[in-house]
C-alpha cells in the first residue's frame, strides 16, 4: 500500500497496524521516502513454507518436531 505522508501522519495507528501484515510505503511529492513492513515476516514465511512443505507429504507438526529433535 502506498500512502502520503500526511495520511500517515493522521493514521499512524492504522498504518502501524497494517504494515504487519503488508508493506506500506510512505511517499511526499510522489516521492516514496520511507518503506515500513514486519520485521518477522521473513520469517513467518519461511516457516509456513517449512511447515507446508513438511504438511504436504503428510506429517504431522508433533512428527515434524520429533524428527527435528532426533537430528539434534
Amino acid at each position: 500500500m502506498t500512502i502520503t505522508a500526511t495520511e500517515f501522519k493522521k493514521n499512524l495507528g492504522k498504518y502501524m497496524q497494517l504494515a504487519l501484515s503488508e508493506d506500506v510505503y510512505i511517499t511526499k511529492n510522489g516521492t516514496i521516502l520511507v518503506k515500513m513492513s514486519n520485521p518477522n515476516k521473513d520469517k513467518v514465511d519461511i516457516l509456513n513454507s517449512l511447515v507446508g512443505a513438511a504438511a504436504d507429504n503428510g506429517m504431522t507438526v508433533d512428527e515434524i518436531k520429533a524428527a527435528r529433535l532426533e537430528r539434534q
